[in-house]
């Protein structure tokens, strides 16, 4: 079968529209259609003009401001009033279609329309005809089979039916999962035995509900099978459990090599507009658009996510956020499920200088604490980062350093409360510390250390970074933050004398 371009066909303003607690006026549905517009929309269901003088003048008002390239269509049942009242609403239009409809699944027929088969048979050829007689050569004619998902007993008699509203005048063809009952497969046949039995110049469509939550996979089967036409809601607005979700179908075609025909950066912005306007809010979680949507908590998928955060492709996201136009990235949020990868990131992000390895050493108290109290914020994890690498609790305590009559240094510390005071000569405060550290008895292995000014707040304008041998061989990283150089310094040493201490 030949790849075609999707015609997507917007039913926000109708469908959606319909199922609002609070239905929008013509203002508001100008507002909405003007987005449709800006996503490049081929068609757009502008509303129901037989069903109140104020869809009237919605459609009226759309079909006016309407762009020449936008096809612009209105509902009508299969009865003439109706099938008037829709071409007069958008006769402003420059492409204009009259949408007309009636149900053909055995159950409906016989218990909501009491109607026998034939009748439904000669009432959609009737109203079709009269549709096209009514549009001319200009219009065009859509006819859906409502309840076509339904239709399984009697799929002879609905493809039968359809050739003669062919005839009759009808150029697009609509086949509904009304409701969604069963798989996407069970219907996507059904859509495909339409497609082979009707000649090619004729568009086919569909349009599904989302009962079951397969209206996105249905609608992209569909299209594979031959229907061209799409209909979706903008954030999946319909009745019940709504109808198709426009951006996930557009999406889901093409990361699929399809060429989708719409401005995909005004998606998000849409999105956030329409669920503002409809009082509906964005499930956390939804596909694509959910504040979740770019959220990693696992610290499998963490580690992934940042390792391509930089690319197209990324290892835990459908696509680069930038395709829907998020100006958001993938968030890292910190729970006992996360790892090092998290808390790097967090603390990274927030401004503050952490190693893999120091973000490895932390992570167990970041998960106990997120154990007792659910997901941290990031100014838990930033607190826990201050506590367990800027302020390390431990045996050893700084008290002070001051240099003596004869020009040695006094290191003035505890260990586990017992206080130490160690007279020693050394080149500079960093030297004479290590060494009135060694001479109380204590192992302390000093590699090197290194200095930076860093902006941290008013308290802190340096960090020193030093780097020990425990006794166990690991190299450990310290770190001190003081206004004072000599202060950073002391506070680094003792850093690290608790990290090794917490260590055994």
């Amino acid at each position: 079968m030949e790849k075609r371009v999707p015609f997507f066909y917007d039913i926000t303003l109708r469908d959606g529209n319909q199922s609002l607690k609070k239905p929008w006026n013509t203002n508001e549905k100008e507002i909405i259609f003007n987005h449709l517009v800006e996503l490049g929309i081929q068609g757009v269901e502008v509303g129901f003009a037989a069903a109140s003088e104020m869809d009237f003048e919605a459609c009226s008002r759309l079909a006016q401001i309407a762009p020449d390239n936008v096809v612009i269509s209105a509902l009508a049942r299969c009865v003439e009033n109706d099938i008037i009242k829709a071409a007069d609403s958008i006769k402003a239009a420059e492409k204009q279609r009259v949408h007309t409809f009636i149900a053909m699944s055995p159950f409906n027929m016989e218990y909501v329309l009491n109607k026998s088969p034939q009748e439904v048979r000669k009432q959609a050829i009737e109203g079709v005809t009269f549709a096209r007689k009514i549009m001319g050569k200009k219009g065009e004619v859509q006819f859906s089979v409502e309840h076509f998902g339904d239709c399984h007993e009697n799929i002879d008699f609905v493809i039968d039916t359809l050739k003669e509203v062919v005839k009759a005048g009808a150029n697009v063809i609509n086949l509904p999962n009304t409701v969604e009952r069963v798989r996407p497969k069970k219907f996507v046949d059904l859509v495909e035995k339409v497609y082979n039995a009707l000649p090619k110049d004729i568009i086919i469509a569909v349009h599904n509900h989302n009962d079951l939550g397969m209206a996105t996979a249905t609608t992209v089967e569909s299209y594979f099978a031959g229907a061209i036409q799409l209909e979706c809601a903008l954030n999946g607005l319909g009745e019940r459990a709504g109808n198709t979700n426009l951006y996930e179908v557009a999406i889901a075609l093409h990361n699929s090599g399809v060429n989708v025909p719409l401005n995909l950066d005004k998606i998000y912005e849409t999105a956030l507009i329409v669920s503002d306007m409809s009082n509906i809010k964005i499930y956390e979680k939804a596909a694509l658009i959910g504040p979740e949507a770019l959220a990693h908590r696992s610290g499998i998928h963490q580690d992934g996510a940042i390792k391509t955060k930089d690319m197209q492709k990324g290892a835990y996201r459908p696509i680069h956020p930038s395709l829907i136009g998020r100006k958001d990235d993938e968030k890292l949020g910190f729970t006992s499920q996360s790892g090092k990868t998290a808390i790097f990131e967090i603390i990274t992000d927030a401004g503050y200088p952490i190693t893999i390895s120091e973000a490895q050493r932390i992570a167990p108290v970041a998960k106990a604490e997120a154990e007792k109290i659910g997901e941290l914020s990031t100014r838990n994890v930033i607190d826990i980062y201050f506590n367990n690498v800027l302020n390390v609790k431990g045996a050893f305590k700084l008290c002070s350093l001051d240099k003596t009559e004869t020009e040695n240094a006094l290191l003035h510390f505890k260990y586990n409360d017992k206080e130490y005071n160690v007279e020693v000569y050394g080149n500079g405060p960093v030297d004479a510390c290590i060494k009135a550290i060694q001479k109380a008895g204590f192992d302390c292995e000093f590699l090197n250390y290194e200095q930076k000014a860093l902006n941290m707040g008013s308290d802190a304008s340096a960090m020193t970074i030093m780097h020990f041998k425990a006794p166990n061989g690991q190299t450990i990283i310290s770190r001190g933050c003081d206004e004072s150089t000599v202060m950073a310094n002391l506070k680094a040493i003792f850093n690290g004398l608790n990290i090794m201490e917490n260590m055994k």
